[in-house]
């Protein structure tokens, strides 16, 4: 089993976690899809951290045009940057993440009609091996290492602090 974990924790390690061998140990020893959590959340993490490492770039995007544009002209003529304006939009990332993993947990927590309360179909996050194939472990509870795997510094050197 070392040696499972050695090769895990290594996996772990080139994904970036910090605590490389906790989650190795952890899928090891208590057969949890632990590198296929991590993977997953760091995917996540990517498409949040991206609102405010791109932010220059939506933000001169959304003024010219885009569902969004005329209150991020408004939020730019009141003196907003695109830096402050990608902080906010990747905080709104990470609660809509953060929900939408909740969601994945419990279908029920959504606004359902009581009359088909318990007859609707859910859904489920699986694991997929290397060769893709259904290993049959299941992600589940997604949201509550959503937190713990924010990376610890957003690569946001590209957004500045200028105004746009």
């Amino acid at each position: 089993m070392g040696e499972d974990i050695e090769k895990l924790t290594r996996l772990f390690e080139a994904l970036g976690a910090e605590d490389a061998e906790g989650w190795a140990e952890s899928e090891a020893e208590e057969g949890l899809p632990q590198l296929a959590r991590y993977r997953f959340l760091r995917m996540v993490w990517q498409d949040i951290d991206a609102w405010s490492t791109t932010a220059p770039r939506w933000v001169a995007a959304y003024r010219e045009e885009g569902v969004a544009g005329g209150a991020v002209e408004r939020a730019v003529r009141l003196g907003l940057t695109a830096v402050e304006l990608g902080e906010i939009a990747r905080e709104v990332a990470r609660e809509t993440a953060f929900a939408l993993l909740q969601g994945i947990d419990d279908p029920e927590r959504g606004d359902v009609p009581r009359e088909v309360e318990g007859r609707l179909p859910g859904w489920f996050l699986g694991e997929l091996s290397g060769r893709g194939e259904a290993t049959g472990r299941a992600l589940g509870s997604l949201h509550e290492d959503l937190n713990e795997t924010e990376p610890q510094s957003p690569t946001s050197s590209s957004a500045g602090g200028d105004t746009v």
